[in-house]
């Protein structure tokens, strides 16, 4: 803009007008509809106001008059907005696109395609024509001006220790800088070589914000791009960012936390030898405290019977601690694989209900079991998920009240049976919950109160995914928890385990995809 000589802004003879925003122009349109509306309900009034005119109605009775033309007023007027708001409700949504499009920022949330509403009246397809064209209308238009721009952008990228890649809607790689771990298959196509858990991997996530966002961000951390012992092993947090009808439709930012991980992997390696090394002399306790039962139970009164009770117990709880950092030793590097038969959770089940009942005794709880001997059976390593159901019922003792019940029960539904698992005792908060199954989590209360490693939930997860199950809880801060186990039936999957040998990894994804997502439960 310059000064004239009247002092008044004039625009330069060779600059373009300012154009208009997208976003500008619903308002407009919005008070032309509201003063359009208005004039019509004025000019309603005319013919209303002759006729009584005509009957004498004015001369006679004039508040009356009146009171009838502002009702004629009123409700011609709001008809016609109402009408007026449904028939135009379909062109803000088709603005909202445009301006999402065109990536014009104005505050409001774009419409999703994938909504139930768009699909029935045809305007979803509409709308995702919309990013789908002015996306790449957006790519061809400025060429000379985007080549020079990416150019510039590349070079930063390529200089930066962070991993940055992009792909389209149709979830190709567009670029990679050379901080990103990719590789190439036998065909030519290039994938992302991370090693993302198969329950929270980012091709689920994906699919997720396809079908019901328009955009999205997730985080992940500590994920690996190879596995543990191969050399040039790096650790990312990722950044993943989702936008719906952009040209790159899914940006992903890795940042290389490799060294601050490095002490986790290193702590890890300790505990696992550490812990193999104890497994030794407490098997060698269990053997000598099971002779001597043996031989001197005819010579012990009940309160000795009752001490080596107790001692047996602490010994199994001792070696069960020990299996659990081993096995937690073994998710984490990608090796925990298991043989599942055909059995029941009855039987899986007592071959710990007499420990359970023990410790529950010892604790002044009662337990209360119901498991019926009708339910589907299910496919499982007894020794692996007998050890999921102690560290549950271990804990439901634990933090329960003195005096408390804890009830264990089972259910069949349709393919799975679920195992529940609920103490009334102290709970927890949301806070809490949504971190129970990290590894080595424990809350600042129960550190205080209650002895624990703080992977036995941890490993529990593990166990149950890896037969092809799912864990949840419920919990309620000073009510109690619940704790659920969901297995399949073995009918659902007797198929995929003849066909694998039995082996617990054939009831998981292949991980064969645009991204490598090793399975997490490999042998």
């Amino acid at each position: 803009m310059a000064v004239g000589v009247n002092g008044k802004k004039t625009r330069k003879m060779n600059q373009p007008p300012v154009p208009k925003l997208v976003k500008d122009f619903w308002p407009r349109f919005s008070a032309h509809t509201a003063n359009l509306s208005l004039l019509l309900a004025v000019g309603s009034l005319a013919p209303a106001a002759l006729t009584l005119y005509v009957t004498g109605l004015f001369a006679r009775q004039l508040e009356l008059a009146l009171i009838l033309l502002f009702v004629q007023f009123a409700t011609v007027y709001l008809m016609l907005f109402f009408l007026a708001t449904v028939t135009t409700r379909p062109t803000k949504h088709l603005l909202s696109a445009l301006t999402f499009a065109t990536g014009e920022k104005d505050g409001s949330t774009p419409p999703n395609p994938n909504e139930t509403r768009f699909k029935r009246t045809g305007l979803g397809a509409a709308i995702e024509a919309i990013y789908a064209t002015l996306s790449k209308e957006g790519r061809e238009q400025n060429t000379d001006t985007l080549a020079t721009a990416t150019s510039q952008v590349e070079k930063a990228l390529e200089a930066t220790q962070c991993g940055f890649v992009t792909y389209d809607a149709q979830r190709s790689m567009t670029y990679a800088n050379p901080a990103t771990p990719v590789s190439e298959t036998t065909d030519g196509t290039k994938v992302l070589d991370l090693l993302f858990q198969p329950e929270d991997a980012l091709e689920q996530w994906w699919d997720e914000c396809a079908a019901n966002a328009v955009r999205a961000e997730k985080t992940w951390t500590r994920v690996p791009d190879k596995l543990p012992g191969e050399e040039g092993r790096r650790l990312f947090d990722v950044i993943a960012s989702y936008n719906k009808g952009l040209a790159d439709e899914l940006i992903l930012t890795l940042v290389d936390r490799t060294e601050d991980y490095a002490i986790g992997e290193e702590e890890l390696d300790f505990i696992a030898f550490a812990a193999h090394e104890l497994r030794g002399p407490i098997t060698v306790i269990r053997g000598y405290l099971d002779v001597l039962q043996d031989e001197l139970q005819d010579e012990l009164d009940t309160d000795h019977k009752e001490l080596f009770h107790r001692l047996v117990v602490s010994a199994n709880r001792l070696s069960t601690y020990i299996n659990n950092i081993l096995n937690t030793s073994k998710y984490d590097r990608h090796h925990l694989n298991v043989q599942l038969k055909e059995t029941t959770v009855r039987s899986v089940y007592s071959s710990v209900a007499d420990d359970m009942e023990l410790r529950a005794r010892a604790q002044r709880r009662l337990l209360s079991v119901s498991i019926p001997d009708t339910l589907p059976t299910i496919a499982a390593d007894n020794g692996s998920l007998s050890e999921v159901f102690s560290n549950l019922v271990d804990n439901a003792i634990k933090y329960s009240n003195e005096g408390g019940t804890i009830n264990v029960s089972a259910v069949s539904k349709g393919d799975t049976v679920e195992v529940a698992i609920t103490d009334h005792g102290i709970g927890m908060p949301s806070n809490v919950v949504s971190n129970l199954f990290q590894k080595f989590y424990r809350s600042h209360r129960s550190r205080e109160t209650v002895a624990g490693t703080g992977i036995g939930l941890y490993i529990s997860k593990a166990i149950v995914e890896s037969h092809g199950g799912t864990i949840a809880v419920a919990s309620e801060d000073g009510r109690g928890s619940t704790f659920t186990v969901i297995l399949p039936t073995y009918d659902s999957v007797a198929e995929k385990l003849k066909a694998g040998n039995n082996e617990s990894k054939e009831l998981l994804g292949d991980g064969k995809s645009w991204i490598r997502n090793h399975n997490m439960y490999r042998g």
